[in-house]
């Protein structure tokens, strides 16, 4: 039976990435049959502080570190931003970061273990705060640079460091997403017809809430009047289209305890095996094409007329991105975000 102490997982990690230098870290955990915030434990009294207290306290410090990349991945897609943590605001059970680079929705009642990291690459040193789920899997992360405040990043170790520094954390399972309701029993002309009065496009989630609808079985009883299907190369046609043509749009990446959003151009995409990948200064994405099961194109009407979405789904239905144009709220959406999506993504747009 393997040593399940701090020290008995350290040296197991050391073995296989001794055999396997070039595994990621999400692969090192996979391999051994552990979460990733379990590996990272294992650094406990060597790479890894355990950081504890509120966690709204510990993210409103984020603010002096300066200029740092923020990362938010799930399954399927990793979003990374380079920006200050500013205009923070906090609630009972979660928060927002409305800076236009480091753009967050923040659900911290899935915020369970966070860690101080520090490790050595072939670049050299590198420090980032990683947090995660009670499962084990990755909610946010920020990495320092060369232009970030070291002395504010020791400072909030220090005052966040939790007492326990020498005993693995205990992760549990996270409960799956319960099965769809068959369609019989969804009241779907009065979903529709609620659907059609929405006046804000953060109406939609309370509205699959109140007739107990999954997401894309809303978008399946919607179809031909607030969602059409879109091809499986959306994600793409959405970004070759919008950078050819200097489209500013939206991109939304999250998870359970984060939701990242870039908002401006794209400029440099490129395949890379599975990969499409934008690769520009201050905003990289990458997204496992092969992972992607469906797509929809989403209209919600709202206050300023209507607001186009694409959604892009992995088998499990698990939203994998969405874009949208470029718009604030009071302003209508962008004309040529309709075109995109009319003759970009639904019409004969190139995915090359």
């Amino acid at each position: 039976m393997p040593d399940t102490s701090v020290s008995g997982l350290h040296s197991r990690v050391a073995e296989l990435r001794e055999r396997l230098p070039k595994l990621r870290a999400r692969d090192v955990a996979a391999e051994l049959g552990i979460s990733e915030a379990e590996l990272v434990c294992s650094g406990l009294g060597k790479t890894a502080t355990r950081l504890s207290g509120s966690w709204s306290a510990v993210i409103t410090a984020f603010g002096d570190l300066g200029e740092v990349m923020a990362l938010t991945r799930n399954e399927g897609v990793v979003h990374e931003k380079v920006g200050e943590y500013a205009n923070m605001d906090f609630g009972a059970h979660g928060g927002i970061v409305l800076n236009h680079d480091i753009d967050l929705r923040l659900f911290l009642g899935r915020w369970h273990f966070g860690f101080a990291v520090n490790e050595d690459t072939r670049s050299g040193s590198r420090r980032s705060l990683q947090f995660f789920d009670i499962d084990g899997t990755a909610v946010h992360k920020v990495y320092m640079r060369s232009e970030s405040n070291d002395a504010a990043y020791d400072a909030l170790v220090e005052r966040f460091s939790h007492e326990d520094q020498s005993n693995l954390i205990e992760t549990r399972p996270v409960p799956g997403t319960a099965a769809d309701k068959p369609d019989s029993e969804i009241n779907h002309e009065a979903m529709l017809q609620e659907w059609s009065r929405l006046k804000d496009t953060h109406d939609f989630f309370p509205l699959l809430r109140k007739y107990k609808v999954g997401r894309q079985q809303a978008l399946r009883l919607a179809e031909g009047r607030f969602a059409q299907q879109a091809p499986s190369d959306s994600v793409q046609r959405v970004l070759n289209t919008a950078a050819d043509r200097g489209a500013p749009i939206m991109v939304f990446v999250g998870n359970k305890g984060c939701i990242q959003i870039h908002t401006g151009p794209v400029v440099r995409i490129e395949p890379i095996g599975p990969w499409i990948n934008v690769l520009d200064d201050g905003f990289n994405l990458h997204l496992r094409t092969d992972l992607v099961a469906s797509a929809w194109v989403v209209r919600k009407p709202t206050v300023d007329g209507d607001v186009t979405s694409v959604e892009v789904y992995d088998v499990d239905g698990n939203m994998m991105v969405q874009f949208f144009g470029e718009r604030k709220p009071g302003q209508t959406e962008r004309d040529d975000w309709r075109q995109l999506i009319a003759d970009g993504v639904l019409g004969q747009g190139v995915a090359a």
